[in-house]
């Protein structure tokens, strides 16, 4: 008996007029941040289901095609709501192989990359393996648990960010750098004589057209600072490899402007004391030592709300330590920038009245719990860590209520939903091989393994759920932190480069660190 001989792709069902497409104003950055949700295109006739957190996500097969796929969110894109668009004749994508299915994965974070290298690896029987091609606005993969890194100056850009072409060079996936500008589902394709059934239809921001027979949404979510007057205009986020290189840019621009001067110290608010506001925190004042201060408020009267009580004591800690100046249980009111006299070091708002001096930005903080006093922070510089918006906003237009977008909550990529994302994108991948071959569909179940946050260039704090009151702290804890890391580190090849690196790193760093520890018992003596 020769090898299985892959089905022909069945036809859809006609479900009558054509809906209006979904059309995306602006796609954004497909490859950082988000929560490891899932999304699908739920048709009338799709039965199966199985659940994430509170939402449930609907998987299918409608004559015997596999039209639903899961996603965890890993970038930042927005979308408008659909809008009709002109018909106009695109150039077609030209997949290598008209036989084979075709798997199209839009956004290139911890969710798409990971299932398509699942699909990678995966053995697939006779013709069956499907040509794959992952969509993204960038050209890098971002590690973003290890954005921190790069203000501590422990990590190189390469480490935490390759290059998707690097990634990819010894596997059939083909990468596509390029935003979404239109999306339709099957659903909303008229059936023409003559023409082949798909999935449904990519339209990409450089006029291409991709058509596939599954897709899946790695969309995640971007960060939302509009939220208080002046919040957009002078806060800074810290989700992307570009708002880490932002902030060290001003960071940088702040040490050497005060460099050899008898200036007022260097002043950094951080809105929000989650895990990225802390590991931020900890970070900067690390840095920063005695030429500046940092100033952390949070709406909460506690650190870190959602975390393990080990890791939250022993962030505290180190905050507590570093001098971190805590305004627990307030709110921003708004931000405004003013100009500070070097003469006099009265404020203005206007520069010419400065004479020269240099700009602050004033935070208005409301008390948010019973006896507190409203307070007023000067910093030079804000950085927003609350707050997410999901890149699928509303996926519902009213004339198509059988399109449904799961992952409404879309949330940043931390440690906290980074695991998710790679749970996700091992069950992504196995569930297409299983749909594609006409096998069972796997239901998703998270596992917390655990959670952990950087503290600095030599601390960290590890919580693992499989050992019952186990914290790993100091500098244990920032060496496991950062073993785990590398292990997950998307390829082998990748892993060994940056385990060389940062073994050669440590090894430099110890040796600096004894010649230092002898040279002062030398003077001591």
């Amino acid at each position: 008996m020769g090898p299985p001989v892959a089905p022909p792709r069945p036809a859809l069902p006609r479900l009558g007029a054509p809906a209006q497409p979904i059309r995306f104003e602006k796609w954004g950055d497909l490859e950082s941040g988000g929560f490891g949700g899932m999304n699908s295109w739920k048709n009338p006739v799709l039965k199966n289901s199985w659940r994430i957190g509170d939402v449930p996500a609907m998987f299918g097969l409608p004559s015997g095609l596999f039209r639903c796929m899961a996603s965890n969110g890993s970038g930042d894109a927005g979308f408008s709501r659909p809008q009709s668009i002109d018909e106009a004749p695109m150039p077609l994508y030209p997949w290598p192989d008209k036989q084979r299915p075709r798997v199209c994965i839009l956004g290139g974070g911890f969710g798409g990359l990971y299932t398509a290298l699942r699909l990678e690896s995966l053995v697939w029987p006779g013709n069956n393996k499907p040509q794959v091609m992952l969509v993204d606005q960038s050209d890098r993969f971002v590690f973003k648990p290890m954005l921190y890194e790069l203000l501590s100056g422990e990590v190189d850009v390469w480490e935490i960010a390759p290059y998707f072409t690097e990634l990819l060079k010894n596997t059939s996936v083909q990468f596509v750098k390029d935003s979404v500008k239109l999306l339709r589902p099957s659903d909303h394709l008229r059936r023409e004589p003559g023409v082949s059934c798909t999935g449904g239809i990519v339209h990409l921001e450089s006029g291409t057209v991709v058509e596939y027979d599954w897709l899946v949404l790695a969309l995640g979510a971007e960060a939302k600072i509009d939220v208080v007057p002046g919040s957009a205009e002078y806060a800074l986020p810290f989700t992307t490899l570009e708002h880490a290189l932002k902030v060290e840019s001003e960071l940088k621009m702040l040490e050497r402007g005060r460099f050899g001067k008898k200036s007022p110290p260097i002043q950094v608010a951080i809105v929000g004391l989650g895990y990225s506001g802390v590991e931020l925190a900890a970070t900067i004042s690390e840095r920063l030592k005695n030429t500046g201060t940092v100033k952390a408020i949070n709406f909460q009267t506690t650190i870190c709300p959602n975390a393990p009580p080990g890791n939250r004591e022993a962030a505290l800690k180190v905050l507590e330590s570093q001098n971190i100046q805590l305004f627990l249980g307030y709110s921003v009111n708004c931000i405004r920038e003013v100009y500070a006299s070097e003469d006099s070091g009265s404020m203005v708002a206007d520069a010419k009245e400065a004479g020269g001096g240099y700009k602050k930005l004033v935070l208005e903080l409301q008390a948010a719990q019973r006896g507190l006093q409203s307070q007023v922070l000067e910093a030079d510089l804000v950085l927003w860590t609350v707050g997410s918006q999901s890149q699928i906003l509303r996926l519902q237009p009213p004339d198509a209520p059988y399109v449904i977008p799961l992952n409404g909550r879309g949330q940043v990529e931390t440690e906290e939903t980074l695991q998710v994302a790679f749970q996700q994108a091992d069950f992504a991948g196995w569930n297409l091989w299983a749909a594609i071959n006409d096998r069972p569909l796997l239901p998703f179940r998270f596992q917390n393994l655990g959670e952990m946050m950087t503290l600095g260039r030599n601390d960290a704090a590890i919580t693992a759920n499989f050992i019952e009151g186990l914290t790993l702290e100091g500098p244990i804890g920032h060496a496991a932190r950062k073993l785990v890391y590398c292990l997950r580190m998307p390829t082998d090849e990748h892993r060994v480069k940056v385990g060389i690196s940062w073994f050669a790193k440590g090894a430099v760093d110890s040796l600096a660190s004894l010649q230092t520890a002898v040279s002062n018992i030398i003077a001591s003596s």
